[in-house]
């Protein structure tokens, strides 16, 4: 599982290369953040169900479509990310995860609150030197 976690000013290319898994993801409806504070505010489903391979490549916007999203594998499964601009704490683009808390009268609705990393769970990145990706905007797995 990769938990509720954000990708700030990225554009986000995904590619389920093989298996099954589950998504979550939200938006912001409103979110609050003070400078040495958790980040908190209201997260609005935007998609809530199973991706299978084979499948095309989606595509996640800096402010729109489930900035905020976690993965949870149903089969053995292997997803590639390719991020851009990469994460940069120095840059305004840290590793955000979240905790949330759903709300029950809102069905669709959660209260989304800023978490540290969680200690079982070890990130890699690594930079693309392929050739340019080219996204059909009209395609979702």
């Amino acid at each position: 599982m990769l938990p509720l976690h954000d990708h700030p000013g990225m554009t986000v290319f995904s590619k389920l290369l093989y298996g099954s898994c589950y998504v979550k993801a939200y938006d912001w409806v409103k979110v609050e953040s003070s400078s040495g504070f958790p980040t908190f505010g209201l997260g609005g489903k935007v998609l809530d169900g199973i991706m299978s391979a084979p499948c095309e490549t989606s595509v996640l916007f800096p402010r729109s479509g489930g900035n905020i999203h976690s993965f949870t594998a149903l089969a053995p499964c292997a997803i590639l990310d390719v991020l851009t601009p990469p994460y940069s704490e120095d840059l305004g683009r840290p590793s955000t995860y979240f905790m949330e808390f759903p709300i029950p009268s809102l069905p669709g609705y959660a209260m989304l609150e800023e978490r540290d990393l969680p200690d079982d769970l070890v990130v890699e990145g690594a930079p693309y030197l392929g050739p340019p990706i080219e996204a059909d905007h009209d395609h979702h797995c």
